[in-house]
């Protein structure tokens, strides 16, 4: 696949995310994390997805021992550090409590950059060089799943992770962030930060509640309704709403949810790439797909007649994801940082900073009493309900470029009409 082909009809959801108000403002959400029962549970969990150790998945990295790769490196004492902006704990100044303790209890100097705003402009910076086996003269990078992150795995340019020099990510991670679809087991992925893409609807003027994809297609919301402009999203809502669940289903499915969206077309006002949270309150639209982040936010700013809901059918669910380049300079470096991140109290600063559900279920508590935050620890948007990630799903992963490019033609139309 050529450089220009990664932007090819479709937009990558955490290009939008990094134009709404919660990437921005921090104050996005997220959904909580489920309790796995203790470290041994979680490290017999790991061990049988073969971390470490070489990899037996038939992908471009099996011919690499990942343990003779990690025992072959050494802690240098620099991470240089990729992120999206205002996406970490910093005060006024820019300077980040966790960083500074990750420096004073490793010694590792960090040089942090906000260089991260869509993943598409990113991963065409640091491909060619990927494919060239030279160094992207970043360590960690935070990229959202999709595509792009999809090929960097299937061609073998992301370190395998060395689960046995990550305790904190043992005794700590989530049980529901361990096996995303698009990388099972966290081989070479771990979470830093969460969301959900559900239904907002301002409650004045929907007379009621909204609790289904199906209300979207009432006549007495026809122009009043609204969808993000990303055909991975309104793609994977259309599948939800045909009972379809998105990670299983085939191209057949995807041309029967096309036909759901043809329905709803009549009654979209606009598919939108920002701004629907504005329209949502000054009146434009009633209804709208919408990151559950940017509904915290606006709940947050006086705006509680803006609801978030989970509709009966399912929501999906994004992860934001740090990752090793193959070629890093300082591999040991990047992955002491990964694991520090899931010490609790770490993960607490962070979470409650940026109001991004963390993947440590235990910053919940530290937020509400230590960090004294009872409105984000209680909040069912930043630490979700069980009911509400019941109802949550991952998007489809991608077989290859053509899988890829079958989907862009058969979405693609919908928000081109």
């Amino acid at each position: 696949m050529s450089d220009g082909d990664i932007a090819r009809g479709h937009i990558d959801p955490g290009l939008f995310r990094g134009l709404t108000q919660a990437r921005l403002s921090r104050r996005g959400m997220l959904r909580g994390a489920g309790a796995l029962g203790g470290a041994a549970a979680l490290s017999a969990l790991l061990t049988a997805c073969s971390i470490p150790g070489t990899n037996q998945s038939g992908t471009a990295d099996e011919r690499i021992n990942w343990t003779e790769w990690w025992a072959g490196k050494k802690q240098l004492g620099t991470l240089n550090f990729a992120n999206w902006p205002l996406y970490i704990d910093q005060d006024d100044n820019g300077n980040s409590e966790s960083l500074k303790r990750f420096t004073a209890a490793t010694g590792i100097h960090v040089n942090y950059k906000e260089v991260i705003n869509d993943v598409q402009t990113f991963y065409a910076k640091v491909a060619p060089q990927l494919r060239a086996g030279q160094s992207t003269g970043y360590d960690l990078a935070v990229l959202t799943n999709g595509w792009q992150l999809t090929e960097m795995i299937d061609n073998g340019w992301l370190a395998q992770l060395d689960h046995s020099q990550m305790p904190n990510f043992i005794a700590n991670a989530g049980r529901d962030t361990l096996f995303p679809a698009f990388d099972p087991g966290s081989l070479h992925t771990a979470v830093w930060q969460s969301g959900f893409t559900g239904l907002a609807y301002n409650e004045k003027l929907t007379g009621g509640p909204i609790e289904s994809f199906a209300d979207l297609l009432k006549p007495e919301f026809a122009g009043k309704i609204g969808m993000l402009d990303d055909n991975v999203e309104y793609g994977s809502a259309a599948l939800l709403a045909i009972g379809v669940e998105p990670t299983k289903s085939t191209h057949a499915d995807w041309k029967k949810a096309v036909d759901w969206l043809n329905k709803l077309q009549p009654s979209v006002t606009k598919y939108y790439d920002q701004g629907y949270t504005d329209a949502l309150q000054n009146g434009d639209i009633w209804i709208c797909q919408a990151y559950s982040g940017d509904v915290f936010q606006l709940n947050a700013g006086g705006h509680p007649e803006i609801k978030y809901v989970v509709p009966k059918e399912g929501q999906v669910v994004w992860h934001d994801n740090m990752i090793i380049p193959i070629t890093a300079d300082h591999p040991v470096d990047a992955l002491k940082m990964i694991d520090f991140v899931y010490r609790p109290e770490i993960a607490a600063l962070i979470a409650d900073y940026v109001n991004y559900v963390s993947p440590v279920p235990a910053a919940q508590q530290i937020i509400r009493d230590q960090l004294g935050d009872p409105a984000v620890a209680d909040s069912p948007l930043v630490f979700p309900t069980a009911e509400m990630l019941a109802k949550t799903h991952d998007y489809y992963v991608f077989k290859d470029y053509a899988d890829f490019t079958a989907w862009n033609d058969i979405f693609n139309p919908i928000s081109q009409a």
